[in-house]
């Protein structure tokens, strides 16, 4: 089958390789109809996550339909899926408590380090362990586009909005209009937030934004000014922290107001944060960062995904795995107003 691999720092390639097998008998093998290249990607093509196998299928977000199982994921034949981006059985103790994403079983799709992972999800087919803990059913009349959001950047963005404790009256800073921060955007209304602003410096980002109802602020034009203006001078209640950036983390600690909270879902890679803890202290800030637990949210935000079918518009690329390569330099650079990539198989 074609998939697109890693073969390197910015070294994509489209190749064939074996089709996935049934290993166990709680496997599924997904055709997959449609997958995205998401912002984390980025941090292996630019080789700032390493130890990845070269010929790793990469992609963590996938949309399809179940083509075969094991003897434990019958009930799964022939219905159409979504797959979180780490896989979760639903029973441990961290899948028990809404945190799916330290799931003492699972795995995240597109990594593989020393012969042992998961293949990812930017191919035809890919085999997905703990199918019928993972796996999620959508209906046939869900478009794909809209669909695929739920393997990943909606979840990530209710959960940078919970982290942050929006509510009603909240004022919400978004940091990074990206898909993920374009959730959040959306995640933060849906909460009732009273203002959401959304700062970037990409002219189509802030468009979307706005579109799904923030108030945008470019990156250069005095976003602080703006936010203090709204605040009566003491800051956003939470700053929404979509980048994974040293950068990032300091605009979002400077935007918080004392007793605020800071939340972080932006991969970040530096060895320390951009503020000191006597800082934090000085602010009686809230910081929350870690990883979605993509499956423990996924059932909730299909009622989202119903309600909100602009959210679609986030996907605003759809491309043939044969133009991978292409779409990862695209994407990489935000050309051609490129804010989400869907491959089709």
């Amino acid at each position: 089958m074609r998939a697109l691999t890693f073969r390197g720092i910015k070294d994509i390639q489209l190749e064939d390789v074996p089709e996935p097998k049934i290993e166990a008998p709680g496997d599924a093998i997904v055709r997959v109809e449609r997958a995205g290249l998401c912002g984390s990607d980025l941090h292996v093509f630019h080789g700032r996550e390493i130890g990845i196998d070269p010929g790793t299928v990469m992609g963590h977000e996938f949309v399809g339909r179940v083509v075969e199982t094991g003897s434990d994921a019958k009930a799964l034949a022939g219905l159409r899926v979504v797959a979180p981006f780490t896989t979760a059985c639903g029973r441990c103790f961290y899948c028990l408590r809404g945190l799916s994403a330290r799931c003492l079983s699972g795995a995240l799709f597109g990594w593989v380090q020393k012969g042992v992972g998961l293949e990812g999800g930017q191919a035809e087919l890919v085999r997905v362990p703990l199918a019928a803990s993972s796996l999620v059913t959508i209906d046939d009349d869900m478009p794909a586009a809209s669909a695929l959001l739920l393997a990943d950047v909606l979840p990530t963005g209710w959960h940078v909005a919970r982290m942050g404790e929006v509510g009603p009256d909240s004022v919400v800073v978004v940091l990074g209009c990206g898909p993920i921060g374009l959730a959040a955007v959306v995640s933060a209304i849906e909460l009732q937030a009273r203002r959401v602003f959304a700062i970037d410096a990409v002219a189509e980002r802030l468009a979307l934004a706005e579109r799904f109802g923030a108030e945008p602020l470019h990156r250069d034009a005095d976003p602080a000014g703006a936010v203090r203006a709204a605040t009566e001078d003491r800051g956003a209640d939470a700053v929404l922290e979509a980048i994974g950036s040293e950068a990032a983390g300091r605009i979002a600690f400077d935007l918080v107001r004392p007793g605020g909270v800071v939340s972080i879902v932006g991969v970040h890679h530096e060895s320390r944060f951009a503020f000191s803890p006597v800082e934090a202290y000085d602010r009686n800030l809230t910081l929350r960062i870690g990883r979605c637990p993509a499956r423990s949210l996924m059932e909730e935000l299909r009622g989202v995904l119903r309600r909100r079918p602009e959210l679609a518009a986030i996907v605003t690329h759809e491309l043939p795995l044969a133009e991978g390569a292409e779409a990862y330099r695209r994407f990489d650079l935000k050309q051609d107003g490129c804010i989400k990539v869907a491959f089709t198989a």
